[in-house]
C-alpha cells in the first residue's frame, strides 16, 4: 500500500535533504559493538545498527527451533549469536549460543526462574559475556567457552542484588554506565547501580512502576516509569540522582496491544550531533499517543509533543521507537494480540480492539523546536523494526491474514519486510510461514556484521541471509 505522506512534496524534499540518519550513539565501553549489544542495539536504545542487512533482493532463511520466545539476540565480536529466551512450557529463562554458520543451537544454560517478563532485557558486555539478572536477583555475567567436548555456557561472575530489592519486586531492565557500573530498574520503581567489582549496590525508590528497559549515555541514564520519564546521574558513591522528572499523559488505562498501563516504550537517546542531545518517549494518551522529545540538558519541558499515528482511530505502542539524527520512527501495536500478559496487568481500555498496524516517521525541526510527521504507512509490523545505517533501510517482520488471538497463533502469515525510511513504502519482502512458529511477538531483529539478520520469534530464532 502507498504510505500517506503528510508533508507537501517540496517540504518533504527539503526535509529529506536536510535530514541525514545518524550518527550512531557513542560506543559504550562496557558493551559489545553498537548494533549488536542488546535488544535495542546499543545502550542508548536507538534501535539502529551500523551493519547492512540482507538488502532488497531475494533471501534465504532458516529456523532454529528452541521451544522458546527469544526477545534478545546479541552478536559478539567473535561473531557468535547469544540469545536470551523464555521457554514456552515452564517459562524458564534460558541462554542459547548459536552457530553463526547455520544458526544451530551449540549450547544452552537455564537460569533460575523469576517473573514472567523479568530478565528479558540483557546485554552483551565488551568481553562478549551476556549480562542478565536471574530469578534470584543475581546479576550474572555468562560467558561462552569452547572446550574439548564442545561449547559451554557458564556463569563467570555473580553479584547478588536481592538485599537492595524489596520482597516481591523484580528487576525489569539493565544497562551499563560509562564507568562500568550496571544500572537497573525494578518492576516497583527502584532504580539502582551495581558495582560488580566491589559488590556495592546503591538505589533510589521512585514509588512508580517500571515495565520497560533503561538507556544510558555518557553522564545520563533514562528510565520511564508508568507515570514519568526520569533522567538520572549518580553521586560519587554511585547512588542514583534525579536530574529531572517529566510526567506524561498515561491515559485512562492499559491499551489493548500493550503489556502495562503507561508508556510501552523504552526511552531512546538520539540527535544529529553526537547521538545523545535528545531523549524521546511515547506517552499513553487516548485515543492517540504522543511522541515526546526532550533536550537532555534543557530539563523536563518537551521540545516536541505531537500526536502519533493519527491515520488510525487509535494508536499506542509496546515498542521502543527508532531514533536517529533528527528522525523518530514509531510503530502502532494497538490491538496486537499477545498470547500472555504479565501477572497483575490491568484490564485494557477498551476491552478489545482489532490490530491495524501502521508506522510513522516524525522529524524534529532543524532548530530543535517542534516536530512534524513526514509519513504514515500501512505497514503492519509484527516486530520491532531496526534501521540500518549501513544500507539506509528498515528491517522488520510483517503480518497478514487473521490477527485476532487465535488467528495470530494459527492462521496469520508472517514475512520478512524491508521498508524505505524516506517514504515508509515496503520495498522488499519474503514470506516465512503461518502461525506461532513464525510469530515475532513485536520482538526486534539483530543484524550481524556479515549481514545475517536474526529475528526472534515465539518459538525460536529465524536466520535470514542474502540469497
Amino acid at each position: 500500500m502507498r504510505p500517506r505522506l503528510l508533508l507537501p512534496a517540496l517540504a518533504l524534499a527539503a526535509a529529506l535533504a536536510a535530514t541525514a540518519f545518524g550518527p550512531l550513539p557513542p560506543q559504550n565501553p562496557a558493551t559489545a559493538p553498537n548494533g549488536n549489544a542488546g535488544m535495542h542495539g546499543d545502550s542508548a536504545s536507538s534501535d539502529t545498527t551500523p551493519y547492512a542487512g540482507p538488502g532488497t533482493g531475494a533471501v534465504n532463511w532458516s529456523r532454529t527451533a528452541l521451544a522458546s520466545a527469544c526477545p534478545t539476540v546479541t552478536v559478539g565480536q567473535d561473531g557468535y549469536p547469544v540469545a536470551l529466551c523464555t521457554t514456552i512450557f515452564g517459562r524458564t529463562p534460558t541462554v542459547h549460543l548459536l552457530d553463526p554458520a547455520n544458526g544451530d543451537d551449540l549450547a544452552s544454560l537455564e537460569l533460575p526462574k523469576g517473573a514472567l517478563f523479568g530478565g528479558v532485557y540483557a546485554y552483551l558486555d565488551q568481553n562478549d559475556a551476556l549480562v542478565a539478572v536471574d530469578g534470584n536477583d543475581d546479576l550474572l555475567r555468562i560467558g561462552h567457552h569452547r572446550t574439548g567436548s564442545g561449547w559451554q555456557l557458564t556463569v563467570d561472575q555473580r553479584t547478588p542484588l536481592a538485599a537492595a530489592i524489596p520482597s516481591g519486586d523484580n528487576i525489569v531492565g539493565l544497562s551499563p554506565g560509562w564507568d562500568g557500573k550496571v544500572w537497573f530498574a525494578t518492576d516497583h520503581g527502584v532504580i539502582g547501580t551495581a558495582d560488580t567489582a566491589t559488590g556495592a549496590v546503591r538505589t533510589l525508590a521512585t514509588g512508580e512502576g517500571v515495565a520497560n528497559s533503561i538507556s544510558t549515555v555518557p553522564g545520563h541514564t533514562a528510565v520511564a516509569t508508568d507515570h514519568a520519564l526520569y533522567l538520572l546521574g549518580q553521586a560519587a558513591d554511585g547512588t542514583p540522582v534525579v536530574q529531572w522528572r517529566a510526567p506524561y499523559d498515561r491515559g485512562p488505562g492499559r491499551k489493548p496491544g500493550q503489556l502495562s498501563w503507561g508508556t510501552g516504550a523504552t526511552p531512546s537517546f538520539f540527535g544529529p550531533g553526537d547521538g545523545t542531545e535528545y531523549v524521546t518517549l511515547t506517552d499513553n494518551a487516548a485515543p492517540h499517543e504522543n511522541l515526546l522529545v526532550y533536550k537532555v540538558d534543557a530539563g523536563p519541558v518537551p521540545v516536541c509533543t505531537t500526536p502519533a499515528l493519527t491515520k488510525w482511530a487509535a494508536s499506542g505502542t509496546e515498542d521502543a521507537v527508532i531514533a536517529s539524527g533528527r528522525s523518530v520512527f514509531v510503530t502502532n501495536t494497538y490491538g496486537y494480540p499477545y498470547p500472555a500478559l504479565p501477572d497483575g496487568a490491568p484490564a485494557s481500555v477498551p476491552a478489545s480492539a482489532s490490530y491495524q498496524g501502521g508506522m510513522a516517521r516524525i522529524d524534529l525541526n532543524a532548530d530543535g523546536t517542534g516536530c512534524a510527521t513526514v509519513w504514515e504507512s500501512d505497514v503492519k509490523s509484527a516486530a520491532l523494526p531496526r534501521l540500518s545505517l549501513g544500507d539506509g533501510l528498515i528491517y522488520t517482520a510483517t503480518v497478514s491474514g487473521p490477527t485476532d488471538s487465535v488467528g495470530a497463533q494459527t492462521f496469520a502469515t508472517y514475512a520478512h519486510a524491508v521498508i524505505d525510511p524516506a517514504t515508509g513504502a515496503k520495498v522488499a519482502g519474503s514470506t516465512f510461514g503461518i502461525g506461532l512458529l513464525y510469530n515475532p511477538l513485536q520482538m526486534t531483529g539483530t543484524t550481524a556484521p556479515d549481514g545475517t539478520l536474526y529475528q526472534g520469534t515465539e518459538t525460536g530464532v529465524l536466520r535470514i541471509t542474502r540469497k
